[in-house]
């Protein structure tokens, strides 16, 4: 079997655009076209160029066939024996449907049915199987506000998509999404029949969004639990306090610090994070923050501190 160079059946350079391998068809079909041409090899001449126009028009197939025909040039193969090497065809995909041109592939020679044949039945398989559609996967990020409150938000989606004659294709869509009360990240919302089409009739499969809860000046989140920052002055800190702190939900609730309160202490507030079956909880972390000595009264202040407390000696656990 030899290899068949297809550009030279149509005439064309290697490099020539899709444009030029649809004009080079036409011209030559007009030539050799059984029902109009006097050539004596007419017939034999149209299936060729039926066959090399099959596979430079349909970008996986060129794509594949260019790739191989480097190979061969590479490699050599003795003239009359060539046979498709093991594997050559990984990572494309060939397709066959309705449009996909006027020539009847039984007619093809050997080299074209021993590159594209068997690919070509696995393609009609799978158009005439029934099976469900693929779900498919993507990410959604909200604010904390529409986590607490739940919402109705427009998200756009780019995903890949199989055309009537079974070619890929990007696909750009707008869906509608409700965002339940009380999600966290990383669970899933599920848009039923927003997957990928099914065949033979089944089903369409899902969408499952993944939700990512966009960063919040406030708040940080874990789980279902809520942390933020509070921050305290020395007195407050030391002496116990009564402060005001805003809640998620946009109300306002006032806490009691308790005296001697250290750096870092965590204060609960229960039930005050994201909604749940068991709701989370907003935690508060303090932070002792230092008045600016900017002034004499604040420094007079901090000398009467540091001569009250002068036996207080924060780094006792240094050993120094």
């Amino acid at each position: 079997m030899e290899f068949k160079d297809y550009y030279k059946t149509l005439e064309l350079e290697r490099g020539a655009s899709e444009d030029d391998v649809r004009k080079a068809y036409r011209k030559l079909a007009r030539k050799y076209h059984p029902d109009v041409s006097k050539e004596a090899d007419a017939e034999a001449k149209m299936r060729d160029i039926n066959e090399a126009n099959d596979v430079l028009r349909d970008k996986e197939k060129r794509a594949a066939y260019d790739a191989l025909a480097d190979r061969v040039a590479r490699g050599g193969s003795p003239e009359g024996d060539f046979q498709p090497p093991p594997g050559w065809d990984a990572g494309y995909e060939f397709h066959r449907g309705p449009g996909a041109g006027p020539a009847d592939h039984a007619e093809f020679s050997d080299f074209f049915s021993s590159l594209f044949g068997a690919a070509e039945r696995r393609g009609a398989a799978r158009r005439h199987m029934r099976a469900r559609g693929e779900d498919h996967h993507a990410a959604i990020e909200i604010a904390l506000e529409d986590a607490l409150n739940g919402a109705e938000r427009e998200i756009t989606l780019r995903a890949q998509t199989v055309d009537a004659q079974g070619m890929p294709q990007w696909e750009t869509r707008t869906l509608s999404v409700k965002i339940p009360p009380g999600v966290h990240p990383g669970q899933y919302i599920r848009l039923a029949g927003q997957g990928m089409p099914g065949h033979g009739g089944e089903p369409a499969g899902d969408l499952y969004l993944e939700v990512r809860i966009a960063p919040h000046p406030l708040y940080r989140i874990e789980e279902r639990n809520l942390y933020m920052a509070l921050a305290v002055t020395p007195s407050e800190a030391a002496l116990g306090a009564q402060v005001k702190v805003p809640t998620p939900t946009g109300g306002v609730v006032e806490v009691t610090v308790p005296a001697n309160a250290r750096n870092g202490l965590q204060l609960r507030l229960k039930g005050r994070g994201l909604a749940g079956k068991t709701p989370g909880d907003l935690y508060l972390l303090l932070e002792i923050a230092l008045p600016p000595a900017d002034s004499d009264a604040v420094r007079k202040a901090y000398q009467t501190l540091a001569e009250a407390t002068s036996s207080f000696n924060p780094r006792r656990h240094l050993g120094v």
